[in-house]
């Protein structure tokens, strides 16, 4: 009978299930052998999976060795943040006294310290989670006047203004003016790029940088905005008197009442024929710039 059927399937076009004619399941693998119906196997199953990664406050977070380290030397963090690091690097911080306002280390893998903070983040060991500086008012450094202050006009770029505080400090200036509403916090990638110069360089945010400048004028200062058209060289513009440096953002350069408010517009002056510089290299040749010009 099992024949007859099994010539009428085929007759018929039909071929019965591989189950039907070998008496056993589809979905059972033979002792020892194979299972003729694996089931179907995701692309993803043969892909190593990454670490998992919970939402990242990197407002709220300083990682590498000279950001959280000058982080700990500030006595206005007495009191505040988490510190985190490797075994190795609390050693150095016991050993060398590096923390000297009586944070206490918490001692952490490096793989856990990585979870913690944005892909492609360098802690070198340690990650101090801390909420940023609140700042200093544009009084405490407008007087007296003297030397330079750098203004900065929305820039937002976390690397471009690291780098321009790193820069203010190691010239001398005396702080660094943002408006509150378009500048990035002074934590994560920014001090990172600051290498400690955010806790260092006190900052002013504000509400209105037009009016700032107003204020600035009241109290004895000069302002000079960098402007790739203007027809003044950096070196015409800037004279001996307290200066305030206002750069522009990345694409916009400075705001056009801002410009208003300042002084003289001019530029750096590049023969090689490149059209512009970044704007915390053009900020760099500017402080030096300033500083010659008043000493």
């Amino acid at each position: 009978m099992s024949q007859n059927r099994e010539r009428n399937d085929r007759k018929g076009g039909k071929k019965p299930p591989f189950s039907a004619r070998s008496g056993k399941a589809s979905d059972t693998p033979r002792p020892g052998g194979w299972n003729p119906n694996p089931p179907p196997k995701s692309f993803a199953d043969s892909k190593p999976r990454a670490p998992a990664r919970g939402k990242v406050d990197a407002d709220n977070l300083i990682w590498g060795r000279h950001p959280v380290l000058a982080a700990l030397a500030n006595p206005a963090r007495k009191g505040m943040g988490r510190l985190m690091a490797t075994a190795d690097r609390a050693a150095e911080i016991e050993r060398d006294g590096l923390a000297p306002h009586g944070h206490v280390v918490e001692v952490m893998d490096a793989q856990l310290l990585d979870r913690m903070l944005p892909i492609g983040a360098v802690h070198q060991g340690l990650v101090f989670k801390v909420a940023p500086l609140e700042g200093v008012s544009l009084e405490d450094i407008a007087g007296p006047a003297s030397g330079i202050i750098v203004m900065l006009d929305q820039l937002t770029d976390p690397q471009n203004v690291g780098a321009i505080f790193r820069s203010a400090l190691a010239f001398g200036a005396r702080g660094i003016v943002v408006q509150d509403r378009h500048s990035p916090a002074l934590s994560g990638a920014l001090a990172k790029a600051a290498a400690g110069a955010t806790e260092r360089l006190p900052c002013a945010r504000v509400t209105n940088l037009s009016r700032a400048l107003e204020r600035l004028a009241d109290l004895g200062w000069r302002a000079v905005g960098l402007d790739g058209a203007a027809e003044e060289t950096l070196d015409q513009a800037l004279d001996h008197k307290p200066t305030v440096l206002v750069m522009g953002s990345e694409g916009d350069g400075i705001r056009r009442l801002v410009a208003e408010h300042c002084d003289a517009l001019a530029r750096i002056p590049m023969p090689g024929g490149f059209e512009s510089l970044n704007v915390s290299n053009a900020a760099a040749v500017a402080l030096y710039e300033a500083t010659r010009k008043q000493g």
